[in-house]
């Protein structure tokens, strides 16, 4: 048996989909991003507490490019214009500014590895009693 590939992230395809959702229904996202990490380049004076919430809807962005590894843009901040680019990873939350309603992520999405197949008995019965069930039919 050939292992599995090494599985990309969900995250960018979340944050795609909930962005376009969000869209469709005349709802503003934002983002909420770690500031912290490797990467980020987001105008400071605008993090608090080591996070930043940027709108990333079409009219708050210019250029606006949500890519599988970063999501890139330019906006203005205080009338001052800004490029920024995010890693999907520092990416912790999409959310709709009218409803809250969105996603969150934590840590790395990737999937975990598949376990492997488990011992069975009994011609594949996994049942506590050890017997395998049984069809019988019921008039």
């Amino acid at each position: 048996m050939n292992p599995s590939p090494t599985l990309t992230s969900r995250r960018p395809y979340l944050v795609r989909a909930m962005h376009e959702w969000m869209t469709d229904n005349g709802q503003t996202p934002h983002l909420v991003v770690d500031a912290t990490l490797a990467g980020v380049e987001v105008p400071q004076a605008y993090v608090k507490d080591g996070r930043i919430i940027l709108n990333v809807g079409w009219q708050a962005t210019q250029a606006l490019r949500l890519g599988n590894d970063f999501i890139e843009f330019s906006a203005r901040f205080g009338g001052t214009p800004h490029l920024v680019r995010v890693p999907l990873a520092a990416v912790t939350g999409i959310y709709a500014r009218e409803t809250g309603q969105g996603m969150l992520f934590q840590g790395d999405d990737s999937p975990p590895p598949p376990e492997p197949p488990t011992a069975t008995t009994n011609g594949g019965s996994t049942s506590d009693t050890g017997r395998r069930a049984k069809l019988r039919v019921v008039k």
